[in-house]
C-alpha cells in the first residue's frame, strides 16, 4: 500500500463521546504510525440516527475507499449500513449487532427499517474484522455470530471485554491496533 489509508472512529450511541473508552489512546496510536484519524464526536451522539451519521461520515469526514472505519456499538452499525452504499477500504466491527435488540431507543434510529444488503457490504470493503464479547451486557454475541456469518468477516470472539468499554472502562484495545498493522501493511 504506497499510502497510508485515513482511519475514522465512530464511537456508539447513548451520549458516547469520541474521549469516552479506548478512543483517545487508539487514535493516539495510529496517529504515532502515521494515519490520519478522524475521530468526532459524532453529531446526535445519543439517538445516532442513521440517517445524520451516514450523511456525516460521507460529507464530513470523507469516507472512501481508502478510510477504515473503526466502529464501537451504534458506530459499527453505521459503519456496516455505510458499507452497503459506499466503497471504503474495511471496517473494523466492535460489538456490531444487526437488529434493534428490542429497543425503541435503537428502533428510532433507523438503522433497522430495512433488510440488511449483506452482499452489497462485503464487495464494498476489502476486509472487515470483529470483535464480540460473550458476557457484552448490551448486545447478546449471537448478533455478532450472525453478522459473521453472513460476511465470513475475520471474527475475534472474548469471554471477558463485557461491551469493550461499558460498564468496565477499557481505556486501550491493542487489538485494534494490530488489525489495521496487518491490513495495511501487506
Amino acid at each position: 500500500m504506497s499510502q497510508l489509508p485515513k482511519i475514522i472512529l465512530v464511537h456508539g450511541n447513548g451520549g458516547a463521546t469520541a474521549e469516552g473508552c479506548w478512543f483517545p489512546w487508539v487514535a493516539h496510536m495510529l496517529r504515532e504510525m502515521g494515519f490520519e484519524v478522524i475521530s468526532p464526536t459524532m453529531p446526535d451522539n445519543v439517538e445516532a440516527k442513521a440517517a445524520i451519521w451516514l450523511l456525516y461520515l460521507r460529507e464530513v469526514c470523507g469516507a472512501d475507499e481508502q478510510t477504515i472505519i473503526v466502529g464501537h456499538s451504534s458506530g459499527a452499525v453505521a459503519a456496516l449500513r455505510l458499507a452497503e452504499t459506499t466503497r471504503i477500504l474495511g471496517s473494523i466491527l466492535v460489538a456490531p449487532c444487526y437488529t434493534d435488540l428490542g429497543m425503541e431507543s435503537e428502533a428510532l434510529s433507523g438503522y433497522y427499517d430495512h433488510p440488511w444488503n449483506w452482499q452489497a457490504i462485503k464487495q464494498n470493503q476489502h476486509f472487515i474484522v470483529q470483535l464480540a464479547s460473550q458476557d457484552d451486557p448490551f448486545i447478546p454475541v449471537r448478533e455478532a455470530r450472525f453478522i459473521h456469518e453472513q460476511l465470513d468477516s475475520e471474527y475475534h470472539e472474548f469471554t471477558d471485554r463485557e461491551h469493550f468499554g461499558w460498564p468496565t472502562d477499557i481505556k486501550e484495545l491493542p487489538e485494534v491496533i494490530e488489525i489495521v498493522r496487518r491490513y495495511t501493511t501487506r
